[in-house]
């Protein structure tokens, strides 16, 4: 994926994330519904079907079915083109979920004895549907990890930029979904704790932004460590042993260990303004925050550049001796 276009699809992933957590109880209901789909949907027109009388529950019964053994079938054809995985096993265990969740979707009332009326359908939807699709998610993640392991070195480094555009993907969310989502959820307790004392609390809002700028300087870091990750992998590609490799790998390095230190000053001082300002502040949160997800990114990725850096050094020995 070219640089430009990866911008333009965290831009738009950032702004749907900030308008999202502005609608905060619509995205709930929304993250709900497409949980369920397009099972909810189905099992609603099925029900339809099967009501609309003998031969209408006959054509119901065969399309339950049908839908049902679809992963059965996508295991006969794979048994025709290839020989079987492990992680095949999966679509038959995933066929019988769907016999299960498809009978709940179309039996509404059945549910309802389980998990509650009509707001506890809603949650029982979204609930069967994330079961299919986590096992979806994982067969497709299993099946992933086999293809990486029989492809070359040259398909491998297209696979991590694919991987490393699909983390700044999650990074961006992390910025401006949960972080964010954080700092308005903060704001609204603050201010619903604080009624009638809205005057006091100018200094206590701006601590609250700058622990929102703390807790996302790390993914913000992470950020602009896959983009140096992203240029290395294309150096790599058209020569792995060039100055030009060795040069963004110095570059990374350099990052990730300014990136580490400015992530645990910035906690340090954060704290330390709390604690001179604690009188002006009708709120403290004491930052006690370990970025483990965060330093073991950035340490895979000065790691990898230590390992660059070091064949070309080989490399060039190698070629003084021939």
């Amino acid at each position: 994926m070219k640089r430009k276009v990866l911008l333009v699809i965290l831009c738009i992933e950032a702004a749907a994330c900030v308008f999202l957590c502005v609608l905060k109880p619509s995205f709930t209901s929304g993250i709900a519904a497409i949980m369920a789909f397009p099972f909810a949907q189905l099992g609603t027109a099925l029900r339809s079907l099967s009501l609309s009388g003998v031969a209408g529950n006959a054509a119901a019964i065969v399309v339950y079915a049908a839908i049902s053994l679809l992963p059965v079938a996508a295991v006969l054809i794979l048994r025709r083109k290839s020989i079987l995985r492990a992680e095949d096993c999966l679509l038959g265990i995933l066929s019988a979920v769907l016999f299960a969740v498809m009978y709940f979707m179309i039996n509404p009332g059945v549910m309802a004895t389980v998990v509650g009326g009509a707001a506890g359908q809603d949650v029982g939807k979204a609930i069967l549907g994330g079961m299919v699709y986590s096992i979806l998610i994982g067969y497709a993640v299993l099946r992933i990890l086999r293809m990486f392991y029989a492809d070359g070195a040259e398909k491998l480094m297209r696979y991590m930029s694919v991987m490393l555009s699909i983390l700044n993907v999650l990074f961006v969310y992390f910025i401006f979904g949960a972080c964010f989502g954080g700092l308005l959820d903060s704001i609204s307790s603050l201010k619903a704790g604080n009624s009638g004392n809205e005057h006091l609390l100018g200094a206590s809002y701006f601590f609250l932004v700058l622990q929102f700028i703390v807790d996302a300087l790390p993914y913000v870091f992470d950020v602009l460590v896959v983009f140096a990750a992203l240029k290395l992998l294309t150096e790599m590609r058209a020569d792995r042993y060039s100055a030009e490799t060795v040069g963004a790998a110095g570059r990374i390095s350099h990052f990730c260990a300014a990136a580490l230190v400015t992530t645990v000053l910035s906690q340090i001082i954060f704290n330390l303004l709390q604690l001179l300002l604690a009188k002006s502040l009708l709120i403290i949160n004491s930052t006690v925050q370990i970025p483990v997800f965060s330093i073991a990114f950035v340490l895979a990725a000065l790691l990898l550049t230590r390992l660059v850096t070091e064949n070309k050094q080989l490399k060039d020995d190698n070629d003084m001796f021939i």
